[in-house]
């Protein structure tokens, strides 16, 4: 079964998620298995977006935030080199200036600490929540517990990353360091390279992106969740319940959950929280190949990229665009991606397809989970920025915690909206 596209949005709902992107479906589908009316509202395909464009890696290691003092040292020249992983569109540079000022603040030493710990906390259920959703949704067989593998071709990369290391030591990530020897053993076509490596052994990641998506549509719809195909533009709350406005739309909910990505911020805003949130524009490349290059998803870290074997090519993906939602994809990081991936395959030939999509990025690297602060119906599940896939399931159990007035509130303290 799948979501009913054309579908009529009723009057009133008990539970209006705005945005079918993973963190979406992810709630709606907890959310409908737990009893309750659910509507998913989103103008686009469920699981379209940055939720099908990703490097595919449920990255339960990811804690350490993109914001840090290693990124703030190295951050003039990083903006400064067009061709580095970490880029600036100049054009938006006015727009983007409170927001850099935020993320230089958050990449001092006690502000990465304190952002590493609160995503470590969630990150440690990642992985449990996501065994138990594959098993709900169906997807279990489009998992791949191959580990992920970080490679550092420099002696002076893998000094650098010795931070972070320590830091997911400490917060009990399970992570190995590999010789050069060890890493030609995992990945045979690494081995001329002779790079050291850190290996994430417990990751797990996708093989289709794109069908994960359609099954947890299929599985929503299964337990009675609607989608209208629609562009919420007002947010209205009252003591009547949550009203949902746009052309052709006019829905109130008891209860409304903004999971609507890069482009929750004007909602939020409605519902009377001013979240700094902008966009990161991603990036990927796909080859075609009639066998796996790559056992497992690998990440050059000179070249911030991931390369992901998935069914039948070899997805490229990542970089950090920072800029507006309107403009149109950057050739420059698409060649970046290219010609990065050639020095490993010289042998792959055009790409079969080219992506832009956009993440919701928050200057200290958390999502913003929790209530609003000043509009009790509306819960905020946004803001994952590379860590959406990761941790939609544990979202979405939050959520419907919230929902159901259970829970610790101390648990989504570090997401909440307020603290801004």
């Amino acid at each position: 079964m799948t979501l009913n596209l054309g579908a009529a949005a009723p009057k009133t709902v008990e539970i209006a998620i705005v945005g079918a992107g993973v963190v979406g479906l992810a709630t709606a589908l907890r959310l409908a298995g737990e009893g309750r009316e659910v509507l998913l509202i989103d103008p686009n395909e469920p699981g379209s977006g940055a939720s099908f464009g990703n490097a595919g890696t449920i990255a339960e290691y990811a804690c350490m935030p993109v914001g840090n003092p290693g990124v703030l040292r190295a951050l003039p020249k990083l903006l400064l080199d067009s061709d580095s992983p970490f880029a600036l569109r100049w054009a938006a540079l006015f727009q983007l200036t409170p927001w850099l000022i935020r993320f230089i603040r958050q990449s001092l030493p006690e502000a990465t600490r304190a952002n590493a710990l609160a995503l470590a906390g969630l990150l440690a259920e990642a992985l449990p929540a996501w065994e138990e959703m594959a098993v709900e949704a169906g997807v279990a067989d489009l998992l791949r517990r191959n580990g992920c593998l970080y490679i550092y071709r420099r002696d002076g990369d893998f000094a650098a990353a010795a931070g972070g290391f320590a830091m997911r030591a400490k917060f009990g990530v399970h992570q190995e360091v590999l010789t050069a020897e060890q890493v030609a053993a995992l990945e045979p076509r690494l081995a001329e390279f002779q790079p050291q490596g850190l290996l994430f052994p417990d990751s797990i990641n996708v093989s289709d992106p794109k069908a994960v998506m359609q099954r947890l549509a299929a599985a929503a719809a299964d337990r009675g969740v609607k989608l209208v195909r629609a562009n919420v533009t007002g947010l209205t709350a009252d003591g009547g319940g949550v009203r949902l406005s746009g052309p052709g739309l006019g829905v109130t909910a008891r209860t409304v959950v903004i999971a609507a990505g890069a482009r929750s911020r004007s909602l939020a805003a409605q519902a009377g929280d001013s979240i700094p949130l902008d966009t990161e524009r991603g990036y990927h490349l796909e080859f075609p190949t009639d066998a796996p290059l790559l056992n497992r998803p690998v990440c050059p870290v000179d070249l911030g990229f991931y390369m992901t074997p998935m069914e039948g090519r070899l997805r490229v993906a990542g970089t950090v665009e920072l800029g507006e939602l309107t403009a149109p994809a950057n050739p420059r990081r698409l060649a970046l991606l290219n010609r990065g991936v050639r020095q490993f395959f010289p042998e792959l030939g055009r790409p079969s397809s080219e992506w832009l999509g956009f993440r919701p990025s928050l200057p200290d690297s958390r999502p913003v989970i929790g209530r609003s602060s000043r509009s009790p119906g509306v819960i905020h599940a946004f803001g994952h920025g590379h860590l959406g896939l990761t941790l939609a399931p544990i979202t979405a159990r939050l959520v419907a915690d919230l929902v159901a007035g259970r829970g610790d509130p101390a648990r989504v303290a570090p997401f909440a909206a307020d603290r801004f």
